[in-house]
């Protein structure tokens, strides 16, 4: 299978975003999955900027929204307005209407704004004042939220969490490329990117994903991997059956990007921190002896008989 396509789109978004290959694949690969992304991070290291590059290389109409505590569910749904010179109520659509949303600082808003996305994120429509509208095709929520400010937020639930397909973070540039952005203008490299897909061709793109080869021995492996987790050994909750279809999923995707028609036992281990590190829970022993979530998903996944594919 040619990767051409998903390597021009790559190029592209690298562009205005330094040194973060591994960030920019994960996130092509959950948005050619149909998942949505969850970014963790601090202020000022590029998660709008890397929102906006995405919009720019795949020819997306892209919308960014400051979620703060006072912002409703109208604001992002919409609402009727009665319009005086018809004399009847039209509808005022939200922001959510398009097609990659960025939800900036998702944790700050209320509860029941954040709920508000719950439908659109797994359903792709929305429900207002009992009537449902359908949002455009495709649709992906880009989330943000600052991990290490804890004043004024509120926790996202481990229900809207399991809604994200990955969970990534950015982290600091290295030198070198700290030294690449300082050079750089990010407004005027923003201009530079062109288009390498439109929404027909991010959706064919999809529908190959879909169609990728898994073995039947491939189907158990993610299985027990997902069983794995639920042992008890180093978490108190582990993975979902949504989590292990996402799991399916990511691992498709990362076989697509690679070049290839089929998934290996490599495409799930390369992507099963991104895609479980949000949805488990470190049980408080393992906590309690300095194992963090990502060790402890390393050695679960390490426990589990790799098949011979």
């Amino acid at each position: 299978m040619n990767n051409a396509k998903t390597a021009d789109i790559i190029n592209e978004v690298k562009k205005v975003i330094h040194g973060k290959d591994d960030v920019i694949r994960k996130i092509l690969c959950a948005v050619i999955a149909g998942g949505h992304v969850l970014l963790e991070d601090i202020p000022g290291v590029g998660k709008t900027t890397l929102a906006v590059a995405f919009s720019k290389a795949l020819s997306l109409d892209y919308r960014r929204v400051q979620l703060t505590p006072d912002v409703t569910p109208a604001d992002l749904l919409g609402f009727k307005l009665f319009d005086q010179a018809s004399g009847s109520f039209k509808f005022q659509e939200g922001s959510i209407y398009t097609n990659l949303f960025l939800a900036d600082e998702i944790n700050r808003t209320s509860p029941k704004t954040q709920s508000a996305l719950l439908e659109a994120m797994e359903e792709r429509q929305v429900t207002v004042e009992g009537q449902t509208r359908l949002l455009s095709d495709p649709f992906f929520v880009m989330a943000t939220q600052n991990p290490y400010g804890s004043a004024g937020t509120q926790r996202l639930p481990e229900s809207q969490m399991d809604r994200f397909m990955v969970s990534l973070t950015m982290g600091y540039p290295d030198h070198k490329n700290a030294v690449a952005v300082l050079k750089g203008d990010s407004a005027q490299d923003l201009k530079c990117v062109e288009p390498k897909a439109d929404a027909a061709g991010l959706k064919q793109m999809m529908q190959e994903v879909r169609s990728m080869h898994v073995e039947e021995s491939l189907y158990d492996y993610i299985v027990a991997v997902t069983e794995e987790t639920r042992s008890k050994e180093f978490f108190s909750l582990g993975l979902s059956p949504r989590g292990s279809i996402a799991l399916t999923r990511m691992a498709k995707a990362w076989g697509y990007v690679s070049g290839r028609d089929y998934v290996l036992p490599e495409d799930v281990k390369d992507v099963f921190e991104s895609v479980a590190g949000h949805r488990v829970q470190l049980d408080p022993r393992a906590r309690a002896v300095g194992t963090d979530v990502s060790r402890a998903l390393h050695m679960t996944i390490e426990k589990v008989a790799v098949p011979v594919v």
